[in-house]
This record gives structure tokens, C-alpha cells and sequence, in this order.
């Protein structure tokens, strides 16, 4: 797999973790130190979901059964339509300032990286290739989840950009779907 099929993945899975960073900071009582904690969080378990997801379908394809590219391509298409849906939601925002949160909304940001990882990240070879996958995935979301705090102050006047991080990101993840299909 290729440096920027990764980099592209990284930015679909990180859309959402972006979207609730911006919605977050927009959150006048937020501080700093909550907003790197959270974009800690998200960058720490979308790292972690990828490397346990592509552990698990490599251990999968080994002792049980090859996943065809078909199947993979499939799934990673319904997350992509599953984020469009979540967008078209309308959410209710509940922040609460208590530990837990980071841990809640830092896995609940991630669920998708675990389904990409076990599906496209499952014969990218070894675990040390795995890993760096991982890494590289991690560093992207950290990198725009502190892009989208630090956006967050000056989108306070246009709240509906949440909206469409869901739309951008659930498209990229369709796109790439295809791309498995079909090629």
C-alpha cells in the first residue's frame, strides 16, 4: 500500500475526530489543556484501533480465511455511507469536562479506523509496517484535531463546517471502497 493511499485514509478516518474537535472548541469554556487532551485521545486510540484492527484481520486471513478485496472494499464503502448518515443527524451536544470523556468520545471517534485496519490494513505485511501505518494514522489525526481547535475560534460563526467534515470523510472512505472493488 502506497504513502498516499495511507495519508488519504488517515484524512478520511480523521474527519471525525476533527468534527468533534471543532465542535468542541467551539465550547467557550474549553481551555487549551482540554483541547490537547482530546486531540491526544483521538490521535492515541485512532493509532490503537488501526493496529488492533489490521492485527486482527491479518490473524483473520491467517488462521481462518482470505478476505477478499471485494468484501473489504464493501465494508470500508458502508463505513464512508454510515459517517455521510451520522452528518445528516442532527446531534446533540453534550461536553462534559470529566476524564471519562477522553477515553468515550476517543474511542467512539475510532470505531471506523478498527473496521478500516481489520479490512485494508490486514496484508500490508509485517507488524513493523503495520505499526508505522498506525503511527503515520495517529500523527494525521493529531495534526487536524489540533487544526480544527485552533479553527474552532474563528468557526464560531459558522457551526454548520461540523456538518461537512462527515460528508468529506464519509466520501473519501466510499471512494477508496471502490477503488478495492473495482480495481
Amino acid at each position: 500500500m502506497d504513502i498516499k493511499t495511507v495519508v488519504l485514509i488517515g484524512i478520511a478516518l480523521a474527519m471525525d475526530a476533527s468534527a468533534i474537535a471543532l465542535s468542541i472548541g467551539l465550547n467557550c469554556a474549553i481551555q487549551k489543556k482540554n483541547k490537547f487532551l482530546f486531540a491526544l485521545s483521538f490521535a492515541f486510540f485512532q493509532f490503537l484501533f488501526t493496529l488492533l484492527g489490521a492485527i486482527g484481520g491479518m490473524l483473520f486471513e491467517i488462521y481462518i480465511t482470505s478476505i477478499p478485496n471485494i468484501i473489504g472494499g464493501i465494508v470500508i464503502a458502508i463505513v464512508g455511507v454510515m459517517m455521510i448518515k451520522e452528518g445528516m443527524e442532527q446531534k446533540e451536544e453534550c461536553i462534559l469536562l470529566k476524564t471519562k470523556m477522553y477515553f468515550i468520545l476517543g474511542i467512539s471517534v475510532s470505531i471506523d479506523a478498527l473496521v478500516v485496519g481489520f479490512t485494508a490494513f490486514n496484508r500490508v505485511g509485517n507488524l513493523m509496517n503495520i505499526t508505522f501505518i498506525s503511527v503515520i494514522i495517529g500523527i494525521i489525526t493529531l495534526i487536524l484535531s489540533l487544526t480544527a481547535f485552533f479553527a474552532s475560534k474563528y468557526a464560531r460563526k459558522f457551526s454548520f463546517i461540523t456538518k461537512y467534515a462527515d460528508y468529506i470523510g464519509g466520501a473519501i472512505l466510499i471512494v477508496f471502497g471502490f477503488k478495492m472493488i473495482f480495481l
